[in-house]
């Protein structure tokens, strides 16, 4: 009797241990997850929109430069708020959630450089490292508050 009752304990831990994970599901071949499923109880941290510091100091304000390009913003953004997380003790791999807001590029014809953040997304989800393929909206939007900022990134994240 004891060894089954055991058993029945065993289980019933390993099923909550797996009922407590969150649950991506899409098509695996896309880069991204189509939705997810997240266990009742788990706790999640939210950012603000998130833009690009200054990628070169000694570029003049209102150069090409100074900010660069859409993938150069997009990667100096994802590269903060990945300290952002680790400072809450958590990883990209426990992204649940991006948004993004891209603004047409006034050195680039005013074209939405959405290759350039697909570039940028690509070197930080759904890699070898990373396999996480969060959720994700990417909203091609007129302006931010800065000329020459060209993207902004909101992130959700669900803690272990």
């Amino acid at each position: 009797m004891k060894p089954l009752l055991l058993l029945l304990f065993l289980s019933s831990v390993t099923f909550q241990a797996i009922a407590q994970t969150v649950s991506f599901y899409g098509s695996p071949t896309s880069p991204i997850s189509s939705g997810a499923v997240v266990p009742a109880g788990k706790q999640l941290l939210w950012t603000s929109g998130v833009t690009a510091g200054v990628a070169d100091s000694t570029a003049a304000e209102g150069s090409y430069a100074r900010f660069g390009d859409t993938k150069t913003q997009a990667i100096n953004i994802l590269k903060n708020l990945e300290k952002a997380v680790k400072a809450k003790g958590l990883t990209f791999k426990d992204v649940l959630m991006l948004r993004i807001y891209v603004t047409p590029d006034h050195f680039k014809g005013n074209k939405h450089d959405y290759q350039g953040w697909f570039d940028a997304y690509a070197q930080y989800f759904g890699t070898k490292e990373n396999p996480t393929k969060p959720t994700r909206s990417t909203l091609g939007i007129m302006a931010l508050t800065h000329p020459d900022k060209f993207i902004e990134i909101e992130l959700v994240a669900v803690f272990p």
